[in-house]
Parts: C-alpha cells; sequence; structure tokens
C-alpha cells in the first residue's frame, strides 16, 4: 500500500511540471527553434528575441539570392 502512494504522489509531481518548460520557442514563421547551440544538421540563421540562436535545418535554408541583371 506504501508503495502504491508513492507511486501516486511521485506521478502527481511529475505531472505538475510546468507546461512547455522542455519545449523549444519557435522562429522563423515556426519552422526554427530557439536554442543555445544548433544540432548538427542545422545551421544559424538569426538571433531570436531572447538573444538565442534560430536554428534551421539546412533543407530549409533559403537559397542564396542570384545576381540577375548585374555585371
Amino acid at each position: 500500500m506504501v508503495q502504491w502512494i508513492l507511486i501516486v504522489v511521485a506521478l502527481l509531481v511529475l505531472g505538475h511540471a510546468l507546461p512547455g518548460s522542455t519545449e523549444f520557442k519557435r522562429c522563423w514563421k515556426g519552422q526554427g527553434a530557439c536554442r543555445t547551440y544548433c544540432m548538427r544538421q542545422e545551421s544559424f540563421m538569426h538571433l531570436c528575441p531572447d538573444a538565442s540562436l534560430c536554428c534551421l535545418a539546412y533543407s530549409l535554408k533559403a537559397p542564396p539570392a542570384s545576381k540577375v541583371g548585374c555585371k
């Protein structure tokens, strides 16, 4: 019976964590994530409002603008 009460208390405490505390803030129209460090297959695009990095997957990075008409 004591083990059952301990399990219930532990589940209540774990379930009472702040929502979103493990989620990353989104950036770049919801495509990127604000993090301290970007992961291996991500690139840094710009800074988030909280001065962390906005990390985007390489496949989402915008291609460089082509110089049409410039010689």
